[in-house]
């Protein structure tokens, strides 16, 4: 009977047969004769089908109320047997952001699956946003607020920006002085899908935003980096990006006296993101405490100043 629900529960949140059994790793016509034995057995039609999506019937929404918290109690009995007998152990697939990935996350990795041997790790480096339930995916790494009431998440790092350039470009170009001199360079942009692109800075009480433009837009931050160490232009980027550069003196800092943003709240904050479940699997929540345990020096760092 519970993995009749468990099936049920991933036909839910996945919205489909077809993509429930991508996850499950089973095919349509099996997840659909799951949901069938299921209905017979409580005695209740718990979907309203057609050919084109598929709806919970008032029936079905109490089951997948209750049945959520069964799944829940269910896992947490066996993590408490499976925390008595041994480490963490299971498939961990994780989707984080290119650059993150890379630089802050790929370094960490060796560390974790030595400390827990039996965990299986397939990182995925992709700055598309990801649907957790219906690409399989356990632990998504991303910049923004959360936006599904389904998902939980686990505040990694704020997302401190500041704006630099080369040396090399600094001595070619005319001086920034001030926020408005922005407008008179060539500005290296995260590609936020608009057809303007501003930044936003601020000074004690006073605040700027300035319309930028170049010849370089990109989704990840490491092509907008190489360039900006090869004299290309002015970036607005991560502190945890750029800080070794700025270190050694391949980058230096504008505007120091100012707080650089891609938008008036601020440039975001990191977040760890996973399905919501009351006690997420040992697997899961050893790599996020984990995470969070190897992010406390980034804090550090991620501020500059």
């Amino acid at each position: 009977m519970l993995e009749l629900i468990k099936v049920f529960d991933q036909v839910v949140e996945s919205g489909n047969f077809s993509q429930a059994g991508k996850v499950l790793n089973m095919a349509p016509s099996s997840v659909a004769r799951n949901i069938d034995t299921l209905e017979s057995k409580i005695k209740a039609t718990l979907f309203k089908r057609s050919t084109r999506q598929l709806v919970l019937t008032e029936e079905g929404q109490y089951f997948y109320q209750q049945s959520t918290k069964i799944l829940q109690d269910s896992d947490r009995l066996l993590a408490e047997m499976r925390g008595n007998q041994g480490d963490p152990e299971g498939s961990l697939r994780i989707s984080v952001f290119e650059s993150f990935g890379n630089l802050c996350l790929a370094p960490l990795i060796p560390e974790f699956l030595e400390r827990y041997p039996k965990i299986h790790v397939e990182l995925e480096l992709n700055n598309s946003v990801v649907d957790l339930n219906s690409e399989n995916i356990d632990i998504a790494i991303r910049i923004g607020t959360l936006q599904d009431s389904r998902l939980k998440a686990r505040h990694l790092l704020t997302n401190y920006t500041s704006l630099v350039a080369a040396p090399s470009y600094i001595k070619k170009h005319t001086s920034i002085k001030k926020p408005e001199d922005l407008q008179d360079h060539n500005c290296l942009l995260i590609s936020h899908e608009r057809q303007r692109n501003y930044w936003y800075l601020r000074k004690n009480t006073a605040s700027k935003k300035v319309l930028v433009t170049g010849n370089l837009i990109s989704k990840g931050g490491s092509p907008l980096l190489h360039a900006a160490l090869k004299g290309s232009g002015v970036l607005l980027l991560s502190n945890w990006m750029i800080k070794p550069y700025l270190d050694s003196g391949e980058l230096s800092e504008l505007l120091p006296d100012w707080t650089s943003m891609y938008s008036e709240q601020g440039s975001g904050e990191i977040f760890a993101i996973y399905k919501n479940a009351q006690y997420p699997r040992p697997h899961i929540r050893a790599f996020i405490d984990f995470l969070v345990e190897k992010m406390e020096p980034m804090k550090r760092v991620s501020t500059l100043r």
